[in-house]
């Protein structure tokens, strides 16, 4: 059973940073892509950050492209999602996602699409205020 769990999130101010990492077990987590998606209050998730399933390609939204690094250790079947220069609107539950087959190629997406990634963690609050 695909299992994922974040951890890592937490209240950080405007400008500071922070490290979020996935648990990834129930599946052979190196041979597929991986993406982190957020959702902010009252809105539909978003898609963030996504890497292929050596780890040699990353792929980001506009809004985080510059700030944020996703990374994987595929010996330790882990996700990992640094996040710098954080802003209050970055302010969201962060997930992390799952391509539902090995084809699925890693790219930039306009949106997140639960029908390629059909399975995510519960996620982490990451809060950016003073």
């Amino acid at each position: 059973q695909v299992q994922l769990v974040e951890s890592g999130g937490g209240l950080v101010e405007p400008g500071g940073s922070l490290t979020l990492a996935c648990a990834a077990s129930g599946f052979t987590f190196r041979t597929h892509t991986m993406s982190w998606v957020r959702q902010a209050p009252g809105k539909g998730r978003e898609w963030v950050s996504e890497i292929n399933d050596a780890g040699g390609a990353a792929y980001y939204a506009d809004s985080v492209k510059g700030r944020f690094i996703i990374s994987r250790d595929n010996a330790k079947n882990m996700l990992y999602l640094e996040m710098n220069s954080l802003k209050p609107e970055d302010t969201a539950v962060y997930h992390c996602a799952k391509a539902k087959r090995t084809t699925v190629v890693a790219q930039t997406r306009d949106s997140f699409d639960p029908d390629e990634f059909p399975s995510w963690g519960p996620g982490t609050q990451v809060t950016v205020s003073y």
